[in-house]
């Protein structure tokens, strides 16, 4: 009777679950990405704004502006792609995260009332997603999988 009902309430569901699980992390991939990718490449494609900003606006701990211009472009526009394809997926997880750390952190000042700026919870979002690509890799539709099976190395 107990075993019944452990397989209904727990495996049945979980099994059903397993099914869409790579779909579910591909999905987040894109999503995460795209978020990055749009903010990339326009700073890229504005690139005397984009260097005003953090000249006068976004104050990067540690980094010129030049430079942490410049490196946050980089990481918006290459990390989605590696994303993108499954590929160093949890790297570029951590790359991103970085990015989007560092993002918070550089508008802080910017807001007198601490993290209630409503575009903070897209920030938190986007972090919590990166962390289960982290924690739980980039699922089979990707070229870690494709790598790793030809390598016959768990990735």
């Amino acid at each position: 009777m107990l075993d019944k009902l452990v397989a209904s309430l727990v495996h049945q569901p979980a099994k059903m679950l397993k099914l869409v699980q790579d779909i579910f992390a591909l999905l987040i991939r894109f999503y995460v990405g795209w978020q990055f990718f749009k903010a990339g490449w326009l700073k890229l494609n504005s690139w005397g704004s984009t260097m005003q900003q953090f000249q006068y606006d976004f104050q990067v701990p540690l980094l010129p502006p030049t430079a942490a211009a410049a490196l946050g472009t980089f990481g918006e526009l290459v990390f989605p792609v590696l994303l993108w394809i499954g590929l160093t997926t949890r790297l570029a997880a951590v790359g991103l995260q970085i990015v989007n750390i560092v993002a918070v952190i550089s508008v802080l000042y910017l807001f007198t009332d601490g993290l209630s700026d409503p575009a903070f919870g897209d920030h938190y979002l986007w972090g919590l997603m990166m962390l289960g690509l982290t924690f739980y890799g980039p699922g089979k539709l990707s070229a870690d999988h494709i790598l790793s099976a030809r390598s016959s190395t768990a990735y």
